[in-house]
């Protein structure tokens, strides 16, 4: 990446809280020792098998930008215990909800990184993921703020180095001027290909989708959700 695309891209800071109200002790108690034993180290050099990074022998790896409050993540972790996922959040009070599921459920599969996306899209290896999640993102919804918005060219160009060829990026919202907007991202870069044939491939949620506390937000206030599927070419 050259200087004047690191310049340029739309989130080279994090936009957004990073702390919302006091944690509890048990919390804090959690994120000063279960999240360094969970938190990927960038300033050590990426593995050349990404898979190394869990503590149990997996098959594919599979990273969630933004989880929230955690409840997919770890629904698929809990569903999908072959595969190793990759959670991104940078806000605390999320980050300690996870925590207390991966402690008392004793998750293996399920690695964090607590700042920033791109940082550790940056530091990823060549087509080492084989699926990305991005679900409800901050929509910014004010068109001066677009421009902040996770889906870019420059991001495409990240998500499309780390995936392998044939590998998903799939994105949910009910924000009709950000899917617009991520179908023609994904358009113009054109290394995505969006596997939509008609309507009800991309009203009908992804397969064994639990819901998320954002989906159901936007069901009680009359918005209706949409479900992107892109395979990396």
């Amino acid at each position: 990446m050259t200087e004047a695309e690191r310049r340029t891209r739309s989130t080279e800071a994090f936009f957004g809280r990073r702390k919302g109200k006091p944690l509890r002790d048990q919390q804090v108690e959690r994120m000063e020792t279960l999240l360094p034993a969970l938190k990927i180290d960038l300033a050590s050099p990426a593995p050349v098998d990404i898979k190394s990074l869990f503590p149990l022998a997996v098959d594919k790896v599979r990273l969630e930008i933004g989880f929230g409050g955690g409840e997919h993540l770890v629904h698929r972790a809990r569903t999908n215990p072959e595969t190793g996922f990759i959670g991104v959040e940078p806000f605390v009070n999320s980050m300690a909800k996870l925590l207390a599921v991966v402690e008392a459920e004793g998750l293996k599969n399920i690695r964090v990184h607590d700042d920033d996306a791109t940082q550790l899209l940056d530091w990823l290896p060549d087509g080492s993921i084989d699926q990305i999640d991005l679900l409800y993102p901050d929509p910014w919804p004010k068109k001066k703020h677009w421009k902040r918005r996770f889906v870019s060219q420059v991001n495409l160009q990240r998500f499309h180095r780390v995936l392998k060829p044939g590998g998903l990026f799939c994105f949910a919202s009910d924000i009709d001027t950000y899917l617009n907007w991520t179908l023609q991202h994904c358009s113009r870069h054109g290394g995505f290909q969006w596997t939509a044939r008609n309507a009800a491939d991309w009203r009908t949620p992804f397969s064994g989708w639990p819901g998320t506390r954002y989906e159901a937000k936007a069901k009680r206030e009359g918005r209706a959700s949409a479900y992107l599927t892109f395979v990396r070419s």
